[in-house]
């Protein structure tokens, strides 16, 4: 299932508005098909790894999906519980159970009334590949990454707001990686103004992949971008499953006293800056002990002469 999960990862963003998701098909001991979703959220990725193999195969086969197979029908194709019915594979392996009421259950139930064994696993693997579906499933609003690049001593610019730049090349390039997996990144209005960021994707070959940018403010739109007037309104961001909100202090202090952040993408540069700008405004926290027990580390790694950490809000 953890492997069904990476490919799930191949689907992000471009799968949009559907969920990515994986799926293998495994058969006397070995992969025999993998699929995820594809471009545009079809086909789906059972359907792909479904393809091509023949019924001797998939009697004895095992299919391992990510996400319960969908039970509604759709103008763009069939629902994947009625595909798998007909392909009958002996089992079915299911990482998570769709919120969408639309199947809900419904895809088990089709295949268990079609003779075919289903295994719910409640994967935390799965869970975290379909983060941004199931957040705008159950709390109806994007999963939101809050990015911070700072020195060791917690600044993210120079005094007169110099700020280009605080990390190294590597940590950029890992950066617009990011970005590539988005559906949209969000800045202040002051950042906007100040810095003027073109907040898109500068890596060979993932140009294409740059995300809608939206920009925090209660004035018009700047050219090219969605204004939002706080960051509760992140919930009328049609079609966006990961929302990447890069700064600047009190955009990122807003989304964090408001809870709406997911996960911390922190980049350390080895510099210190002193009489500096704070990588945070406020956050309205207190007692101390309300700080505690909010995040865990679920990612550490060096990059050039950089560190990136990655944590998850403790829900």
């Amino acid at each position: 299932m953890a492997a069904a999960a990476r490919l799930a990862a191949r689907a992000r963003p471009l799968s949009r508005p559907n969920p990515g998701v994986g799926a293998l098909i495994v058969a006397e001991g070995r992969v025999v098909a993998r699929g995820w979703t594809q471009a545009g959220g079809r086909p789906h990725a059972e359907a792909v790894a479904l393809a091509g193999l023949s019924p001797q195969v998939l009697a004895c086969a095992t299919l391992y999906v990510t996400l319960e197979p969908c039970a509604h029908q759709s103008e763009r194709g069939p629902a994947c519980a009625d595909l798998i019915c007909a392909a009958k594979p002996a089992r079915v392996v299911i990482g998570q159970l769709d919120p969408d009421p639309r199947t809900a259950g419904q895809g088990i139930a089709r295949l268990e009334a079609a003779g075919i064994a289903v295994t719910l696993l409640g994967d935390p693997a799965s869970a975290a590949s379909l983060a941004g579906f199931l957040t705008r499933q159950r709390a109806r609003r994007p999963w939101v990454t809050l990015k911070l690049a700072m020195s060791l001593d917690g600044c993210i610019a120079l005094a007169d707001g110099t700020s280009q730049w605080i990390t190294g090349e590597a940590a950029r390039a890992h950066v617009h990686a990011h970005r590539a997996r988005h559906d949209a990144i969000l800045v202040g209005g002051g950042t906007w103004r100040s810095d003027s960021p073109r907040l898109d994707v500068r890596l060979p070959g993932l140009e294409a992949r740059s995300p809608q940018r939206v920009v925090l403010t209660r004035g018009a739109a700047p050219e090219g971008t969605l204004a939002l007037p706080a960051p509760d309104a992140i919930e009328g961001l049609e079609g966006v499953q990961y929302l990447y909100v890069e700064g600047g202090a009190q955009t990122a202090a807003a989304f964090l006293a408001a809870d709406l952040v997911d996960e911390i993408h922190l980049y350390t540069a080895p510099i210190l800056i002193g009489d500096g700008l704070r990588a945070l405004g406020p956050l309205g926290l207190a007692p101390l002990a309300a700080a505690h027990g909010r995040w865990h580390l679920s990612e550490r790694r060096q990059l050039g002469s950089d560190v990136f950490a990655a944590y998850l809000r403790t829900r």
